[in-house]
């Protein structure tokens, strides 16, 4: 086998992550639309699919084309788009096959989305900053958008957030809390301006365990960020609570889901296998760098990267080709053998690669192609 570095699928944990978080949606009665673009493989989405996924959200209109052509009919591309002439045509096109979804956060790009759609069959959701103070309309300005967009032609169907914050330590609890607070106060918004928002999206890997805690949303007027656990819910919280979750780095996990405890090691189904390649100066240094593993690093990271079979390791430098890990008091691999590298971010390292060996047991079953790898537009 090669010694140059790969990126390893281990499918039994892969099949067991989305069984898992399928059965986390129906316990709370919200299903899931998983963002594919953590994976960007069809042959996952697949698996996705029987386990019961609602639909898939995508990213870019790239991976929405490569999935829609792999067959996938329901389709939601989470992002604030701004289309010209061009991207408008591919939008109208993959509307002709697939249901199609796009976000919004202003009324300019909703002018030119309609200008460049032409009577493309499209859904519309407002996209509402929950906390991470990203793109978003404030919840309470969602029903005036909501109207606006609606207003021209438009078919907008609700509203739809992404909890970016919760990827901060002890932030989870709170960060689902405040995506709750922040679609109901939209969906009162929405109401106020006549536009029913039938579809209320949120979830993000890391919130994902405390959908169960039910709805518990602040009045009309306050802010989300200030929503107190616990808080009762008005009587119509069921009717402005979330209807679906997006939820996409489950799917494989990685260092950064490890370190905020929203999974275990046992969870982590995407690695990177490289080889010892040096010992020089009492480090171990291992041949798979940041063109491999990506260079993402939180604030609060303890590291570039873990190492899934000595929980104690951290990757402390990574440049193009070179990881070089502190071991924690282990002993260093052997030259020559090989590790296995738990990326801080599977998203990003799954960009960086053509394929992945899909194992069991530590045996090769297959490759698949990811197919959607680099289509960032």
């Amino acid at each position: 086998m090669s010694a140059a570095p790969r990126l390893v699928v281990d499918l039994d944990v892969l099949e067991r992550n989305i069984e898992t978080m399928a059965a986390r949606g129906r316990r709370a009665g919200l299903p899931i639309r998983p963002h594919a673009k953590t994976h960007k493989i069809p042959r996952i989405a697949a698996m996705q699919r029987d386990a019961g996924a609602r639909g898939f959200t995508l990213a870019t209109i790239s991976e929405a084309e490569v999935f829609a052509a792999a067959g996938f009919d329901d389709l939601f591309i989470a992002y604030p788009l701004w289309v010209d002439a061009g991207d408008g045509a591919r939008v109208a096109r993959l509307s002709e096959s697939a249901q199609i979804t796009v976000g919004c956060d202003n009324l300019d790009a909703a002018r030119s989305l309609r200008r460049h759609t032409g009577t493309a069959s499209l859904r519309v959701l407002i996209e509402v900053d929950s906390g991470q103070h990203r793109s978003g309309v404030t919840p309470g300005d969602a029903g005036e958008l909501a109207a606006a967009v609606a207003g021209l032609g438009l078919d907008v169907v609700g509203a739809f957030t992404f909890p970016g914050h919760s990827y901060a330590r002890e932030a989870r609890g709170s960060a689902a809390q405040d995506e709750r607070a922040a679609l109901s106060l939209a969906a009162q918004a929405m109401r106020a301006k006549g536009v029913e928002p039938n579809v209320r999206s949120g979830g993000s890997s890391p919130s994902m365990a405390f959908v169960s805690d039910g709805p518990s949303v602040s009045s009309a007027g306050t802010s989300p960020t200030s929503l107190t656990v616990g808080e009762p819910a008005p009587a119509d919280a069921a009717s402005s609570a979330p209807t679906e979750m997006r939820p996409g780095a489950y799917v494989f996990n990685d260092a950064q889901q490890w370190e905020l405890g929203a999974c275990t090691a046992e969870d982590i189904a995407l690695t990177a296998h490289g080889t010892v390649v040096s010992h020089a100066g009492g480090r171990l240094v291992v041949n798979a760098g940041s063109k491999v593993l990506a260079p993402d690093k939180a604030a609060w990271a303890t590291g570039h990267g873990r190492l899934l079979d000595h929980p104690d390791a951290r990757i402390m430098q990574l440049s193009e080709h070179h990881a070089v890990v502190d071991m924690g008091g282990s002993s260093l691999p052997a030259l020559g053998s090989t590790v296995r590298l738990v990326p801080n971010h599977c998203c990003n390292a799954i960009n960086y690669a053509d394929e992945v060996d899909v194992v069991q047991d530590g045996r090769r079953l297959v490759t698949w192609a990811v197919a959607a790898r680099g289509l960032n537009g």
